[in-house]
């Protein structure tokens, strides 16, 4: 099925913004080579690949989203981005509707189950604009693959912080940090080796541990941490 949403006008002059966050990932369908290279006018095309028949909760704004995402040129379907390729093939975390990601992308993904799998196409206004980024030319369409893995309440709340801090030290450590995570991937339906929590946990300390002392303290958690698409 394919919608189109209608994006009010003060978004066009919205310059792209940095994917972000830190934390996982995992594979998706290649996308067809279908969408039609004209531009569209300020609207996010979005077409449902994959819904799960069961769906506990949908993405919305300040959630936290857990994802893989694929970004192709609509114009020949050249691939521009893989993020079970790039950053060593970890899905990407992000908090939904805050400008971590294009603003195509925050649109086009609100409403997401875990498990769904949508292809976004996004006009350039919406994506990297007049000057482009990187291998996406100057006004492009781009189309985005998307899988959701995940779908948690914003982790940049006390609320959250406080349901990791399992000691109540006002800190969080690797083993409560892991813990954390084998839940909220067991609740997906997504259980993984301790290899791969290792690796995640290394990532997520390395970007929010300011001080290098071994934990997160509350200051160092609520602060939003911003990479390059």
């Amino acid at each position: 099925m394919t919608h189109r949403h209608r994006l009010p006008q003060v978004y066009r002059a919205e310059q792209p913004r940095p994917i972000a966050f830190y934390w996982w990932k995992y594979r998706l369908s290649l996308w067809p080579v279908s969408a039609a290279e004209e531009e569209l006018d300020g609207e996010v095309e979005t077409e449902v690949l994959f819904k799960p028949e069961e769906c506990s909760q949908r993405s919305k704004r300040g959630d936290l989203i857990n994802a893989h995402y694929d970004g192709f040129l609509a114009k020949d379907g050249s691939q521009f981005y893989c993020s079970r390729t790039d950053k060593d093939g970890q899905p990407q975390w992000f908090v939904l509707g805050v400008g971590q990601v294009i603003k195509g992308l925050d649109d086009g993904m609100m409403g997401m189950c875990p498990g769904e799998k949508r292809k976004l196409t996004i006009p350039s206004t919406l994506a990297f604009g007049e000057k482009g980024k990187g291998p996406v030319p100057p006004n492009a369409t781009v189309v985005f693959e998307v899988e959701v893995l995940s779908v948690s309440k914003g982790p940049r709340t006390m609320e959250a912080f406080g349901r990791m801090d399992l000691d109540k030290d006002k800190s969080l450590s690797k083993a409560e940090v892991k813990e954390y995570l084998k839940l909220e991937y067991e609740k997906g339906g997504k259980p993984r080796d301790d290899p791969f929590y290792e690796k995640l946990i290394d990532d997520i300390f390395y970007k929010n541990d300011g001080d290098r002392d071994g934990a997160i303290s509350a200051k160092e958690y609520n602060i939003y941490q911003h990479d390059e698409l």
